[in-house]
């Protein structure tokens, strides 16, 4: 046994016998920690009850994350579930990434027509939802999926990101992006996001 599996395997151990206690450093720690590709299936099956336990959304989207890298395991209906249970439309995608390894595309494409329309209702609900659209049309979203499968469905649904996108203020875009992995990159810097945006608030507000 390498010197990482068994690293991996004292992760889950500590996390398998620790109280649970979702502000503890030590096991906010283990969680990022964790090299999900040397999970074993029976480790990853503790890992999905443990993120449907979860209720920090930083700790969920780390486990989607690591989770999206274990092609080994058949993690199919997990990522079912998670998208149902996610509200962000970036947590979702997530979920949609791990799922396009296992589903066919005519499964994908009506996971998708659900995304859609959870999508083209965020005008009115947040207008300014420049948040989760950054993840969607970045490197590691959308244009990722497209890359990998092609399927026709998620070259839709980018144009109608790119759409809702298009149609937000100038001060709600261009603030951050991800890359290739899924690393946040700040393209401004949050002093200047905060400036940009409060300005855009003073302005509606005639101040």
């Amino acid at each position: 046994m390498s010197l990482n599996q068994q690293h991996c395997h004292e992760s889950i151990r500590y996390l398998a016998t620790s109280s649970f206690r979702e502000n503890d450093p030590k096991f906010i720690g283990t969680i990022n920690e964790v090299n999900y590709e040397l999970l074993t299936a029976n480790e990853a099956e503790f890992i999905e009850l443990l993120y449907f336990k979860l209720k920090n959304i930083a700790l969920r989207n780390r486990i989607l994350y690591g989770l999206i890298r274990c092609k080994e395991l058949e993690l199919k209906n997990f990522f079912q579930k998670a998208y149902k249970k996610e509200r962000y439309l970036d947590m979702r995608l997530l979920a949609i990434h791990g799922l396009a390894h296992y589903a066919t595309e005519e499964e994908i494409d009506k996971v998708i027509d659900h995304f859609l329309k959870i999508l083209m209702k965020r005008p009115e609900t947040t207008p300014y939802n420049y948040q989760e659209y950054e993840f969607l049309r970045s490197t590691f979203g959308l244009p990722l999926l497209i890359k990998k499968y092609g399927y026709p469905c998620f070259e839709k649904a980018l144009q109608q990101v790119e759409k809702q996108y298009d149609a937000m203020p100038e001060a709600f875009k261009g603030h951050f992006t991800f890359d290739a992995n899924g690393k946040a990159v700040q393209l401004r810097s949050p002093h200047e996001t905060k400036q940009m945006i409060e300005r855009f608030f003073a302005a509606q507000s005639g101040h």
